[in-house]
């Protein structure tokens, strides 16, 4: 039984941890089964859920895995890093926060894995939609204002991936060389402002290596500038089976390996301190680091939580609505008149792109579609549709796009005519997207250009053209571009107005 202190009414720790048998101690470091830690039911410490975000929750009802393959129970899907960090607003984000942390509330969840601060080093690197900026100051701003949020509902969040997890080739074992200076200045700074501001329950370790070492073992990173130095009062965990060497990553700072390894992990970690390689003290504070924030969610849980879908669906639409850029509008071009004849050319506008993939995708409550928005708000306007280049049979399956649901098509041969008709038309266009998760395929893919995919620039090429070709017909054409971060941007339109994975009110 769960022992309370005198003076407060919560959990002794230290006197719980006294109560534990090595091998207990030995097993709260490691995860129970997928998306679970270990309890330890003689002494009343619960096990708790950690799920996927970072900005939605993808709780797999059935199944586990990391990469996306199994649906998720429905959530609302927010925009991802790269869309709220063009907002520049704290306040926003941390109300998203809010909103993420009534919703693991509402699904038992302990744990947010997010949000993520990794730099964004290239425009290449596949998973940069989950990241905010290239710049750390944003960056740093933008997660602690998500942190907040998300922790202010009694829900821990994981600050991730920890550190210099820039790209996704060869993500696991690759080693990032980098000097001190540029370390502290770019790729830390964008961690130190979310952890000491933030505070996150929890931070993630990443898989690849730090000037030799893996980061999940890096004494310098996790005990010396996480903890001492930066004041980190949470624990580290292992991003999904990032683990080297458990004794030594205990050693060095990682307090939780996620997932279960079987018992394997434990057993060393039990060898190591019955050998004298490990000091059991260090055992005893990793258990502790861990137990705080076991029981803090345990604390904290709202019994019979629930959130109001329409009032997060319309937040969603807010923070969707104040990520998008104009990136120019010639003579005053935008808003289009409520009037005459609207076409509106691109598959994405009954098909919408709007999220990323792998482990952070999100089975959406409802999903706006902007064809319907646009018949919506077009007042007498009358609005035609023509898909102009379809989307390939890879996109249309990969569960990024939706089904294109009702409506008159025009058709690729007759996009052009209904351009003729129209008095305004506007064109709802991306590049390809990364690659889809699948069995033995990482999350996400680097692309080799930025172009287009790893494999060829062709496809942007042939979008860009079908746009352009609006524009050499004399149409003048707004257009909205619906694509990952970090693309070149060729078209010839008056008017452009760019969101990047813009959620489920894209």
């Amino acid at each position: 039984m769960t022992q309370l202190s005198q003076s407060s009414g919560t959990p002794d720790i230290q006197q719980l941890i006294s109560q534990m048998t090595l091998e207990e101690k030995a097993s709260l470091c490691s995860g129970k089964d997928f998306w679970h830690t270990q309890d330890t039911e003689r002494l009343g410490i619960p096990s708790v859920m950690v799920i996927d975000g970072p900005h939605g929750l993808r709780k797999q009802a059935e199944g586990a895995d990391h990469l996306g393959l199994s649906d998720s129970v429905p959530a609302t899907c927010f925009p991802s890093a790269a869309g709220i960090a063009s907002s520049w607003d704290r306040d926003l984000i941390r109300g998203m926060g809010e909103a993420l942390g009534e919703e693991c509330q509402a699904e038992n969840v302990a744990v947010l894995l997010g949000p993520g601060a990794n730099i964004k080093r290239s425009p290449l690197c596949g998973r940069n939609f989950e990241y905010f900026s290239e710049d750390p100051y944003l960056s740093s701003e933008i997660a602690a204002s998500h942190i907040q949020g998300v922790q202010s509902r009694g829900v821990g969040a994981s600050l991730k991936h920890f550190a210099v997890n820039n790209q996704e080739h060869r993500r696991m074992s690759v080693d990032a060389v980098v000097d001190e200076r540029t370390l502290r200045e770019i790729y830390l700074a964008s961690f130190e402002g979310a952890v000491k501001k933030g505070q996150p329950w929890t931070v993630m370790s990443s898989y690849n290596r730090v000037n030799g070492i893996y980061a999940s073992e890096h004494n310098e990173l996790l005990n010396r500038i996480l903890k001492e130095e930066w004041g980190l009062e949470g624990f580290v965990m292992s991003d999904w089976g990032a683990v080297n060497e458990r004794a030594e990553g205990l050693a060095a700072g990682l307090e939780l390996e996620m997932p279960s390894s079987g018992g394997i992990g434990a057993e060393k970690i039990v060898d190591a301190v019955q050998s004298g390689s490990l000091p059991e003290d260090k055992l005893d504070a990793a258990v502790g680091r861990i137990l705080r924030i076991v029981l803090r969610t345990a604390a904290e849980k709202v019994e019979n939580a629930a959130y109001d879908r329409e009032e997060h669906h319309a937040l969603a639409r807010k923070v969707a609505r104040e990520s998008m850029v104009l990136l120019k509008n010639e003579d005053g071009m935008l808003p289009l008149q409520r009037s005459g004849r609207i076409a509106v050319i691109g598959e994405l506008a009954k098909r919408p792109r709007y999220q990323g993939g792998g482990s952070s995708h999100i089975i959406p409550t409802k999903l706006d579609k902007i064809y319907d928005e646009f018949v919506k708000a077009a007042g007498e306007a009358q609005v035609s549709y023509a898909s102009g280049k379809r989307l390939q049979p890879q996109e249309r399956r990969d569960g990024r796009v939706a089904d294109r649901g009702s409506g008159q098509d025009c058709g690729r041969s007759g996009y052009c005519r209904a351009v003729r008709r129209a008095a305004g038309c506007v064109w709802i266009g991306r590049l390809r997207p990364h690659l889809s998760a699948s069995a033995g395929q990482p999350a996400a893919a680097d692309r080799g250009t930025v172009e287009g995919t790893a494999q060829s620039g062709r496809g942007a090429q042939q979008r860009f053209a079908g746009r352009n070709a609006v524009a050499r017909r004399g149409q003048r054409a707004p257009g909205s571009l619906s694509r990952r971060p970090g693309v070149g941007r060729r078209d010839r339109g008056p008017a452009v107005w760019h969101g990047e994975s813009v959620g489920q009110t894209g």
